[in-house]
């Protein structure tokens, strides 16, 4: 059992629909068919949304995407038609809302990897392959690749795992055509991303995105190389061997899995609220990670 710890009502606005309670994200569709994605400070961790906010994780989220649509611009169409706050909603909306094309989603978790971890790693142990993609002995945890691949993955409901799946898989389930524009867009996009972050000291391990067509023209969606799709190192502190500092969700992981918190991961209860300490470090890396890829300061 997972899930939202409290799942919370969603506020209803004059003139928007109320589509869809995410993990982090509130989805409306406005009275012109488009959609509006208001971006919370929601938390996940262990497949709970937590029930402790980090104050600005929404906004941050929200900057940064805008920063990276920036960056691929002219590699990859996306889905923003403008940062206006509907009239009647809330004035917290503000920075945290993005107004999008409807599309017609590809439903596949789009993943590229740069550098073997988290269940890459894993089924790396297990078999010397990444989603059915034969890599070389010798590798570890943290490792680079010798070239970027294409590591798809099955969308699951909120308080489930995405599963990895092969290439195969999803050509069965979308089309040869659409999986070889999918996997050709996420190495594209993946590779500015990397090298883009490379030049700020950050290395890009792996990221995941979302897709969608806008008639026949695949259009990048949602969010983009953020903390929360993404795993940033600071690359002054790479040593591959055992895992990386990271600029996420890491000091909640790390005290929910300690003896402090009292939670036990392997049970059905949900996890506890945060301390104020692990709320303010966390908070401190997503804008850490901001500054220090768009070298802007956070205000």
């Amino acid at each position: 059992m997972s899930g939202f710890v409290e799942k919370p009502e969603p506020l209803q606005v004059p003139g928007l629909v109320h589509l869809h309670t995410g993990k982090v994200r509130e989805l409306y569709q406005n009275e012109a068919g488009d959609l509006v994605m208001v971006a919370s400070d929601r938390l996940s961790a262990y497949d709970w949304v937590l029930p402790t906010e980090i104050p600005d994780k929404g906004r941050v989220l929200t900057q940064l995407s805008l920063w990276w649509f920036d960056q691929l611009a002219d590699l990859m169409p996306n889905h923003v038609l403008s940062t206006d706050v509907p009239e009647g909603a809330p004035a917290d909306w503000a920075g945290r809302t993005l107004v999008c094309k409807s599309l017609r989603m590809v439903p596949v978790e789009a993943v590229a990897r740069g550098y073997l971890t988290g269940s890459g790693l894993v089924e790396y142990n297990d078999s010397r392959t990444v989603c059915g993609l034969a890599l070389p002995e010798g590798l570890e945890d943290g490792s680079e690749l010798p070239a970027p691949i294409f590591t798809p993955a099955t969308k699951a409901a909120v308080g489930e795992h995405d599963e990895n799946v092969s290439y195969e898989e999803v050509a069965r389930q979308v089309g040869a055509d659409t999986a070889a524009e999918l996997r050709q867009a996420t190495l594209a996009v993946y590779s500015r991303g990397r090298d883009i972050a490379r030049d700020r000291g950050i290395i890009l391990a792996d990221t995941k995105f979302e897709f969608g067509f806008d008639g026949d023209t695949l259009v990048i969606a949602d969010e983009v190389l953020t903390p929360d799709s993404s795993r940033f190192w600071p690359a002054e502190q790479w040593e591959p061997g055992h895992p990386q500092p990271s600029y996420d969700k890491q000091f909640v992981r790390d005290w929910l899995t300690s003896a402090e918190s009292g939670w036990d991961r392997k049970s059905e209860q949900p996890p506890p609220p945060l301390p104020q300490e692990v709320v303010d470090r966390t908070r401190a890396k997503y804008i850490e990670a901001y500054e220090r890829l768009t070298g802007t300061s956070w205000s």
